[in-house]
């Protein structure tokens, strides 16, 4: 799915700006101003449980506040405020009916709440138990929560620690991971998440592109989940190196075929007929990102690729679902790992891969989040 195009972009962005009386754009700003409930909300109903009550294998019946909650609770109304909110946001369907109670000048409005499409994310699909509920709690921390009110200070000094650094003793969230087990599950849970349907439509669309490969290198690639994922789906490959810093491979467990590689890929990056990397670039410089693809680019042979799985912002801003997401997580990650980390646009992704020494460059478009950016030596 390409992005839009510069000039419906410019206009979506124009109509949105332009067609508003004052007090609609009162309206708006109102809006913006309060639309910390929503996540803060979501974050709530997910540590209640509320989706896998909803959601209970499948059956998805509508529920009200009070059949949610333990017999006896003292409030449910506080409980359905949060639903309508988030019903408002597309994340649940409302259903309502009334009653009469035996004073037929009072009647009683019941609000049932399902999941909808947005809402099943929040429920397990695959095998591992993993859901975008875990990239909801990943994102809303207290430590992570706490970085946001110093957002201002990454503008004033970009230069200087990150606001997730300013406001936890100095500590960088990497770190802070890597101290805090609980914290680390979490954010690894998020990412297994997000990855396994990312990882479906990959393979789905980009299968063919791995073929002839017979020794694939994952670099930053954890656990080496996404490693197995592919040579699952391509046969072809007979060696898969799952290639992070050594305390994460440490922790990895055994995969058939794969060999756990600890390292620093600032340094170099094992040899392979062709590396994967998911969600790599995003946190560092552009210097950063050039030594990279240049430790890639020596590891690789004549005619091997790069296959760089990123998000990719438009050109133009438009105020699509897709852009949204993708500029939010832009200062999500200015604000929890680097400053001057950044998400970028295909042309920049381009001129990366050529200052690393690549020749061959495309991007591919199968997922609303991610692209699939090739770089051929």
């Amino acid at each position: 799915m390409p992005p839009p195009s510069a000039a419906a972009a410019a206009a979506a962005v124009g109509a949105a700006r332009d067609d508003m009386s004052p007090a609609e754009a009162r309206l708006a700003m109102m809006e913006l101003a309060n639309m910390l409930s929503v996540p803060m909300a979501l974050t709530a109903v997910i540590r209640l449980g509320v989706p896998d009550a909803i959601w209970a294998g499948g059956a998805n019946a509508p529920l009200s506040a009070s059949e949610i909650l333990p017999a006896g609770h003292p409030d449910p109304s506080v409980l359905e405020r949060l639903l309508r909110l988030l019903a408002s946001r597309g994340v649940f369907s409302e259903s309502t009916s009334t009653s009469t109670s035996e004073d037929p000048t009072t009647t009683t409005t019941t609000r049932r709440f399902a999941l909808t499409a947005v809402g099943r994310t929040l429920v397990p699909e695959g095998d591992s138990g993993a859901s975008y509920a875990d990239y909801v709690l990943q994102h809303h921390q207290d430590a992570l929560v706490a970085a946001w009110p110093r957002l201002h200070e990454a503008v004033l000094d970009p230069l200087g620690p990150e606001p997730f650094a300013r406001a936890n003793a100095g500590v960088p969230a990497y770190a802070y991971y890597g101290k805090d087990r609980e914290a680390n599950q979490v954010m690894l849970r998020a990412m297994t998440g997000v990855s396994e349907p990312f990882m479906d439509a990959l393979l789905d669309g980009y299968g063919a592109g791995f073929r002839g490969v017979a020794t694939l290198v994952d670099v930053g690639g954890s656990s080496g989940a996404c490693l197995e994922m592919i040579m699952r789906r391509v046969p072809t490959i007979k060696e898969g190196i799952n290639f992070d810093l050594p305390d994460v491979v440490a922790d990895a467990p055994p995969i058939a075929g794969v060999r756990h590689v600890g390292g620093d890929m600032f340094k170099s990056i094992p040899s392979g007929g062709a590396i994967f990397m998911k969600w790599v670039l995003t946190t560092w410089t552009n210097d950063e990102c050039t030594t990279i693809l240049r430790n890639c680019h020596a590891a690789l042979p004549d005619g091997g690729k790069l296959v760089a799985c990123e998000p990719v912002v438009p050109e133009q801003t438009d105020t699509t679902t897709r852009t949204r997401a993708l500029l939010e997580n832009d200062i999500f990650v200015m604000t929890t790992y680097r400053t001057q980390g950044r998400e970028r646009s295909e042309e920049e992704f381009r001129h990366l891969g050529l200052a690393a020494g690549f020749t061959g460059f495309r991007a591919i478009y199968l997922d609303s989040f991610y692209a699939v950016l090739e770089y051929t030596k």
